[in-house]
């Protein structure tokens, strides 16, 4: 166990375990005026469940208890009850229907919170009240902070490729893959993830993300209910049955989870009887919502609902409830994008993000994605220019602009969603970030483009001598174009074979991947934007030309030292020295601005003669 924990995380852990150990030995009994326990209640009992069905009207629908299930899962206990109204069973298990509370003998009795979502009838299981009331009484679970997020290895080169993949596969970081896997598994209702102003197929490669983690994603419209906001807002407030909505983003995309209310206590709003992410301590806005229709579905019935007012903020997460304070405020992050379609006028969309490790760099990729697709498909040839803004409110910042074709949304929304993620996840100091800026122009043309051929004047040179280089490149656009300079070998340069380079962006930094790691490894937090700086703003309508050398000087972490003297290098290289040493590299470099990105690599190779 040392392995894996220092004392102190021991100390810590051991502490928190006697803490839940001493709550469960304290806890007071119900309040039984107005609480019944599982021990009271018995198969064929009579109840029913408030819930928001149309708008923000709760309205009661009629339930019949069918058993009680002891053990149900770990620690946990079920009442089982079934719908006898005819919308109930009209629609079966509803998703968004999670914390609906449940009354027996006129006692509330706890939540609706599980299904078996292909259920023909309305059967739901009931996380009972008395566990929904002890979340978050363990202690140290009303900050907002979180205790969960993505680990990335900071020791080696930063993989865009697999941080995008682990963006994009959230549910695999929180070890819940399958979650809703089949029809027969008794699972918590799912939670209804609504989508306003999103397209939907960005629905769809959302779904896939979080789908296993419990949430439904629900392509919907933008816009407001008939009723008017106004009236809409002075209606609804969170109180049991109400609509529970938990904004994501908010502004012009939307895209928020929704529950319901189960219980109100003071300031504080108990819901949806199963856990919304389940590790604990989260900083989410907690808003009021509208129902605008239940969806009835063969497949997942589901509320289709919208959030009205954030009144305050999701602080504790668990298994058998969440709880949010009234009045309390979760943090957010200003997001602008603009966007300059082939064919519409420019649009600006004005976001606010919810923070967290997880979730924020996922719905900045979806909000980046949804907003440069809202009117559509790309079509095969398109051309995607775009600067990007990242600020923090330590005064750092990343900032790129650069060009992708014919692949979509896939760089801009990688290389959005990843230094967001790498940020919030590094394992140096807390970075906040304060505002997230982007401008796309879409245009409708293809730049892709390949080096046709590279030719040298000589293959077999000498130390000093200067050769001509000439590279023509081809593309649909601009058909061939020739580019040409002048190569001298370095005087000193030693007989061998050495290597000529002509290749795109892409060529170019896996070459300096494997050349120069160390300007991928970010070491410390301020590395961390230096990498990000430096990688994002390698141009991809550039062709670059290398001649590689053989290594002269060190590079002692990220610092160069190429006229190092080789005996001071030796010293240096000392396997006890503690600062990572290696042969810095060596290599001439020419670019040309092609306007085009080439998407090949050619190698020639040079023999250096006595």
């Amino acid at each position: 166990m040392s392995g894996f924990f220092s004392k102190s995380k021991m100390r810590s852990l051991l502490l928190c375990h006697l803490a839940v150990g001493a709550w469960f030995c304290r806890a007071e009994p119900l309040d039984t005026s107005k609480y019944i326990g599982i021990d009271e209640i018995q198969r064929g009992m009579k109840g029913y469940c408030l819930t928001a069905y149309s708008g923000t009207k709760i309205e009661k629908f009629s339930l019949d208890v069918l058993d009680v299930v002891r053990n149900v899962r770990p620690g946990r206990d079920a009442i089982l009850v079934q719908g006898t109204d005819e919308r109930f069973i009209h629609t079966g298990p509803v998703a968004g229907c999670s914390g609906s509370p449940v009354y027996i003998d006129d006692r509330l009795a706890g939540a609706l919170a599980f299904a078996w979502m292909f259920s023909k009838d309305p059967i739901y299981g009931v996380t009972p009240i008395a566990e929904m009331l002890r979340t978050g009484q363990a202690g140290g679970c009303d900050k907002g902070s979180e205790a969960v997020g993505f680990v990335f290895d900071f020791s080696r080169p930063i993989d865009f490729a697999e941080v995008d993949r682990q963006i994009r596969q959230v549910h695999l970081v929180k070890g819940q893959a399958g979650y809703v896997s089949g029809g027969s598994r008794f699972a918590p209702l799912l939670c209804p993830l609504t989508t306003s102003s999103l397209p939907a197929e960005v629905c769809e490669q959302l779904n896939r993300s979080v789908g296993p983690l419990g949430f439904l994603a629900v392509s919907g419209v933008g816009g407001s209910s008939g009723a008017g906001p106004q009236s809409r807002s002075d209606e609804a407030r969170l109180e049991p049955g109400a609509c529970l909505a938990v904004p994501l983003v908010t502004g012009d995309i939307k895209l928020e989870a929704i529950g319901t209310v189960t219980e109100v206590i003071d300031d504080r709003v108990y819901g949806f009887g199963h856990s919304f992410l389940g590790y604990g301590s989260i900083d989410f806005p907690m808003a009021t919502g509208t129902v605008h229709t239940v969806v009835s579905s063969m497949f997942r019935s589901f509320k289709f609902a919208t959030s009205i007012d954030i009144v305050g903020a999701l602080r504790t997460d668990e298994s058998a409830a969440v709880v949010g304070r009234i009045g309390a405020k979760a943090r957010m992050i200003p997001l602008r994008i603009k966007v300059d379609r082939y064919n519409d006028q420019p649009r600006v969309y004005n976001c606010r993000l919810a923070v967290n490790r997880l979730f924020t760099p996922l719905m900045l990729r979806v909000s980046v994605a949804g907003a440069a697709l809202m009117l559509g498909s790309l079509p095969p040839d398109h051309m995607i220019e775009y600067k990007v803004s990242i600020d923090t409110k330590q005064g750092e910042s990343i900032r790129f602009e650069n060009v992708s074709t014919g692949s979509g949304l896939t760089e801009v929304a990688t290389e959005s969603a990843v230094p967001v993620a790498l940020l919030m996840n590094n394992p140096y100091k807390k970075v906040d970030i304060k505002s997230l800026d982007f401008d796309i122009r879409i245009a409708h043309k293809n730049i892709a483009g390949q080096i046709w051929s590279v030719d040298l004047s000589d293959t077999k040179v000498k130390a000093g001598q200067t050769i001509a280089a000439s590279i023509v490149t081809e593309s649909v656009r601009a058909g061939k174009k020739r580019y040409q300079y002048s190569l001298k070998i370095p005087e000193d340069l030693s007989p061998g074979k050495y290597r000529f380079i002509a290749s795109g962006r892409s060529g170019y930094t896996d070459f300096l991947m494997k050349s120069a790691a160390y300007k991928f490894v970010p070491r410390n937090i301020d590395s961390i934007f230096e990498v990000m700086n430096y990688v994002l703003n390698i141009d991809k309508d550039r062709l670059y030309c290398l001649l590689v050398l053989p290594p002269a000087g060190v590079a002692v972490e990220r610092a160069e030292l190429p006229d190092l003297p080789g005996t001071k290098a030796l010293v240096l290289g000392d396997s006890k020295r503690t600062l990572r040493i290696q042969p810095y590299p060596h290599w001439l470099e020419k670019s040309f601005n092609t306007g085009t990105v080439i998407g090949n690599t050619k190698t020639i190779v040079i023999t250096v003669e006595e």
